[in-house]
């Protein structure tokens, strides 16, 4: 009777302190006594909430099976054959002795899900799964969502980072059949030599600990998951790895209260339900006894559950570690375990025997039933709040898909990582890097491992920004003639990237080797500009202290990496501070911060947009080119300085044998009034040289006549001139020279200033005024102004002429049948500017999305780019706000119709500019959204006639980007 009382108060208790309320569901004993225990107990009927429910559980399982249920035994989430010797082990260790849960170790999605539900179809009692997830569900399951490591999660400063890691996690945990998360780990990482803990640490600073941790944690419970808190009392502060040995803290409470303990006060408050031990000793708290804190009753009785009022599961660390298997047998561990006050044993080496021996020990009064049965009826009570009793527990397989790496999660986890990029050294500016500054860049990753691939996702995307990058590794299988052509290649490069790759492995040295360091400090010697990039233990930045950059990435992960390269060249704004101390080198609390001015490649969740909504571009775009509208295009979208979508649809010409890539380049045609002609103007009216008031008559004296006196640049950029919209000319003149002069001559259709009259003739006198201002012609004052430092590799006037590359990635304009030119393909469409030399200030320049979504992005951001003022912003809001009471556009720009179709679309702001081109290109660019939409086609192929229904896609288009954005 004493135990039945004893098991019903356990009941009560535990549901007071766990503060869960039982899930309403079929009574628990139908299912539980009925069809898992014993047979013998069908008939018993008992109200699920009495005091009676836990007690005749207790009662009626015998003591070898309650013991079992304190096992959590190790199983692999990948395909396992049946007939396989360690599938027979994980079903007999089910089946015959009754273990109370799986821990899953490493695996994938469906061979994960496949293997819960084979060992819950299998189990008497309802397994309960557990798993290792502290930097995600990716920590052991391969194509879930991966997080930044918690260190670099407390560098973002922003407590919702971790929130949403532990949030995104259960969420993950939970679709895989997972019921407890081993998170958070609440370690004090103020030991720079701890060679386990590391970045698992969210900081040295305890109460940033606290702080994140408990984010942490309540992002798991929202989800209705356990949460458990890590390694009790702590293991930060340790410079031995407890899976090779045992770690000694020779504190005593004083100190472990005023710092280790902080963090689990503060969890155990929020009302965090598991507390995972470490396998450290701590003798100044034990001073009879030598033991790990797993097995010592001091810490887990006296101080987890006496001082700091925790009475919820607590479970050991692997019990097959060195910190415990070298001193102790499995049996003896597990006896002394349940003794000091730990209810779940994990991984312990020897279940079969662990099991005899506990159960012997409770016969020869060792260990009392009393004490199994409490640890006993946390575990059934756990099962019995989350219904496991009440469902078959089986994975839902087919819904996986809809609940694991969706692109929300992937979208926060990219942010995430993004965000903690931490910049702590940025000798003479070098970043952001910019490719003009340093043309030929040389990276040295650097690795503890042989495979030879280590940093190869950072150097591919590293030219993404920049198209000059050299790579070598420097790994276990270094040579010394490999040395020597490093050291050769450092002398002629502009900069050299060490990428550092040593990161957190159980029994590893942490730091450079020696061979490593001595070998980097010889390249460093050479005085090239510098940079060091830890993808791991940051740490390492110690061992090369003398880089001139120092930038911590936290990881060795596709997300990381995805977070690093941006940052390192402006494409991400940097606000991380560091949350440890790096001895003598940088205090807690470092940072340098730095502004996003560089377009970033990224996916459309993470400004906002809806991919799925994108999916309408794709539809009308493919209808245009089955309607022969034109054989194929590009499709752009930037918004807040993103390159969120950028597609390539179709093929270059009818004969369907070029796929459009997104690359592909495209003639702009009119759009080179606003990206070369205007954005020149731009520049030598903010330096000076020019000014929208000078007259055309100080630079061509064929207007110092008449009316023609009266024009200045500014009636040129506002149409309003007085020169007719167009003239062919090259009907019977086809140079130049003739051309110029012919327009300089042309005499005015009305008055100057008095109304609006599209025309290409006063933007073609404007590029000549360019050239004679500048000193250089508007293609080269353009190409190394704006172009070029801009990073614009694809944008020239006369592509033809700069490689062979870049012509097969143009798409051809026309088949010229009037003057004789033929496929029309890398040369510029329109036919004065070809007999210009191809270049003219009306037309000429060709581009990729790529490009002008960089140039948008510039203009977006008032003028900077990559750190770099090209124009100011007071120049950039006059040119493209309406400065025309004919026409409603800017200078230059053309801008959205204020009332009536526009081929901006109907829902872009009334703060939209941009261009159109002939051959069927346009910009609009949304001040309002800072948002961007680029359409590249050549809808004048195979004729001009060709395309008529352009100006009703270009709307549509812009639309279906604009029903994107996600409120």
């Amino acid at each position: 009777m004493k135990g039945i009382i004893r098991a019903a108060s356990l009941f009560i208790v535990g549901v007071l302190i766990l503060g869960i309320t039982p899930i309403q569901a079929q009574s628990i004993s139908e299912f539980l006594f009925g069809q898992r225990v014993n047979k013998n107990f069908s008939d018993i009927k008992l109200d699920k909430v009495s005091e009676e429910y836990l007690d005749s559980l207790v009662v009626n399982t015998s003591l070898k099976e309650k013991i079992g249920q304190l096992f959590f035994v190790p199983a692999e989430g990948e395909f396992t054959n049946r007939d396989s010797r360690s599938f027979k082990q994980l079903q007999e260790l089910v089946r015959k002795h009754n273990i109370g849960g799986i821990i899953f170790m490493r695996g994938d999605i469906y061979g994960q899900a496949v293997m819960t539900n084979k060992l819950q179809r299998m189990s008497k009692f309802p397994l309960w799964i557990s798993q290792d997830m502290e930097f995600g569900a990716a920590m052991r399951v391969s194509g879930t969502t991966r997080f930044t490591p918690a260190m670099g999660v407390a560098a973002t400063g922003d407590k919702r980072n971790a929130f949403m890691m532990g949030k995104i996690t259960a969420i993950e945990a939970k679709a895989l059949g997972v019921h407890q998360i081993y998170a958070p780990v609440l370690d004090v990482n103020n030991n720079p030599d701890n060679p386990v803990i590391n970045v698992r640490s969210f900081s040295g600073d305890p109460e940033m600990v606290a702080e994140f941790g408990t984010a942490f944690m309540q992002g798991v419970q929202s989800e209705g998951m356990i949460a458990t808190a890590k390694h009790f009392p702590g293991h930060g502060d340790t410079d031995v790895d407890s899976h090779s040995d045992l770690p000694v803290v020779n504190y005593n409470y004083n100190r472990l209260d005023s710092l280790e303990l902080i963090p689990f006060r503060a969890v155990i408050n929020g009302g965090i339900s598991s507390i995972m031990s470490a396998h450290i000793a701590f003798p100044k708290l034990n001073i009879n006894e030598f033991l790990p804190a797993t097995l010592d009753p001091i810490v887990l009785t006296d101080l987890l559950t006496d001082s700091l009022n925790f009475n919820g599961m607590v479970v050991t660390d692997g019990l097959e570690m060195s910190g415990i298997t070298s001193q102790y047998s499995p049996g003896r561990a597990v006896v002394r375990a349940l003794n000091a006050g730990a209810d779940i044993m994990l991984i312990s080496p020897d279940v079969y025997t662990a099991i005899n021996e506990v159960e012997k020990a409770v016969e020869s009064g060792e260990i009392t039933e009393e004490r199994i049965n409490k640890s006993f009826t946390k575990l059934m009570l756990w099962k019995q709040q989350y219904g496991l009793f009440d469902r078959n527990n089986q994975v839902d397989i087919e819904s996986l898909d809809t609940k694991i790496n969706t692109a929300f999660h992937r979208a926060e986890s990219d942010r995430i990582a993004r965000e903690s990029v931490t910049i702590l050294k940025n000798k003479d500016s070098i970043l952001p890097l910019l490719p003009s500054e340093y043309p030929r860049i040389m990276v040295i990753s650097v690795a503890d491992d042989r495979s030879g691939d280590t940093g190869n996702s950072f150097v591919r995307q590293l030219r993404d920004y920049h198209p000059n990058v050299s790579s070598y590794i420097y790994d276990k299988r270094t040579s010394e003639e490999d040395k020597r052509e490093m050291l050769r290649k450092a002398k002629e490069v502009d900069l050299v990237l060490i990428s550092s790759f040593i990161y957190l492995r159980f029994g590893q040295s942490i730091h450079l080797s020696s061979d490593q360091l001595s070998f980097l400090r010889r390249v460093l010697k050479m005085k090239k500009p510098s940079l060091l990039v830890s993808f791991g233990n940051p740490y390492v930045l110690s061992d090369l202290k003398e880089a001139d950059a120092h930038v911590l990435g936290w990881y060795n992960s596709r997300q990381q990496v995805n977070g690093v390269v941006p940052a390192l060249f402006g494409a991400s704004k940097v606000t991380s501070n560091l949350p440890i101390e790096i001895p003598g080198l940088y205090e807690l609390g470092s940072g340098i911060h730095m502004d996003h001015t560089t377009l970033r490649f990224g996916n459309p969740e993470e400004v906002g947009l809806d991919h799925n909504k994108l999916f309408e571009i794709d539809d009308i775009i493919n209808e245009a080119i089955r309607d022969s509208v034109f054989p194929g295009a590009v499709v752009g979208i930037v918004k807040d300085g993103v390159l969120a979508y950028n597609q390539g649809y179709g093929y270059q010409d009818y004969t369907k044998t070029e796929a459009v890539k997104n690359t592909d380049v495209y003639d702009l045609a009119s759009i080179t009034k606003v990206m070369a002609t205007t954005a020149s103007t731009m520049k030598l009216i903010d330096e000076g040289k020019l000014s929208l008031d000078d007259r055309i008559s100080k630079f061509f004296k064929e207007f110092d006549t008449g009316k023609k006196r009266k024009i200045t640049v500014r009636d040129i950029l506002l149409h309003q001139s007085g020169l007719p919209p167009f003239r062919v000319y090259v009907d019977s003149i086809k140079t130049r020279k003739e051309i110029i002069h012919a327009i300089k001559n042309e005499p005015l259709t009305y008055e100057p200033g008095s109304k609006y009259v599209y025309s290409d003739l006063g933007m073609i006198l404007l590029g000549e005024i360019i050239h004679e201002v500048s000193g250089k012609s508007l293609d080269l004052y353009s190409r190394s102004e704006l172009f070029f430092p801009m990073n614009m590799y694809s944008t020239f006037f006369n592509p033809a002429t700069k490689s062979r590359w870049l012509v097969n990635r143009i798409a051809p304009t026309e088949i010229d049948t009037v003057f004789g030119r033929g496929l029309v393909k890398a040369r510029v469409h329109d036919e004065r500017a070809y007999f210009m030399d191809g270049v003219a200030g009306h037309a000429g320049l060709f581009s990729s999305s790529i490009d002008m979504a960089k140039f948008s992005t510039m203009l977006l951001n008032d003028g900077t780019y990559s750190g770099r003022q090209y124009l100011s912003p007071e120049i950039i809001r006059k040119f493209t706000t309406e400065q025309s009471k004919h026409s409603g556009r800017g200078l230059g720009f053309d801008r959205k119709s204020e009332d009536g179709f526009s081929t901006a679309g109907s829902l872009a702001g009334d703060d939209t500019f941009g261009h159109l081109g002939f051959t069927g290109t346009s910009l609009w660019i949304d001040r309002e959204k800072n948002m961007a939409v680029i359409l590249l086609t050549n809808r004048t192929f195979p004729h001009r006639s060709y395309g008529k229904r352009i100006s009703q896609i270009r709307a549509k288009v812009a639309d279906a980007a604009y029903k994107a954005i996600m409120n």
